[in-house]
């Protein structure tokens, strides 16, 4: 009987711990590791870290388009990179061709060239 009641400290402090630790992480504005382990992902989400810079023709193409920097950033949040036709092991620099989700008003597909982990949209077209 004794060890069935030190089960039950041991589970109870365990418990407050962990509703206090949720609430510390909370309350901090910690992000959570997320899982982004497939190739997609990560791609997306090392551009949305290290950000980009535009081309001038990227520049042109957005205005034509009517677009801006944040149909842009939603691209770079839930598009599909298409590795068959980008290079990433180019020399000196790499790129990728990346299509935006079909339920956005105007899908696009970008391209990006990563140079020295600083990428550069080159282009803005819609498809």
């Amino acid at each position: 009987m004794k060890i069935l009641y030190r089960l039950g400290f041991y589970l109870g402090g365990f418990a407050i711990g962990l509703i206090l630790l949720a609430f510390f992480v909370k309350g901090s504005g910690v992000e959570l590791p997320s899982c982004d382990y497939m190739p997609n992902a990560r791609v997306l989400k090392t551009i949305r870290n290290n950000g980009y810079t535009l081309s001038e023709q990227a520049e042109k193409q957005l205005q034509e388009l009517k677009l801006d920097t944040s149909d842009l950033n939603t691209v770079f949040l839930e598009g599909e990179v298409d590795f068959d036709k980008s290079d990433t092991r180019k020399e000196p620099c790499g790129f990728y061709m990346i299509h935006s989700q079909e339920t956005m008003p105007t899908p696009i597909t970008t391209t990006l060239e990563l140079c020295d982990e600083t990428f550069e949209v080159l282009s803005v077209v819609k498809h």
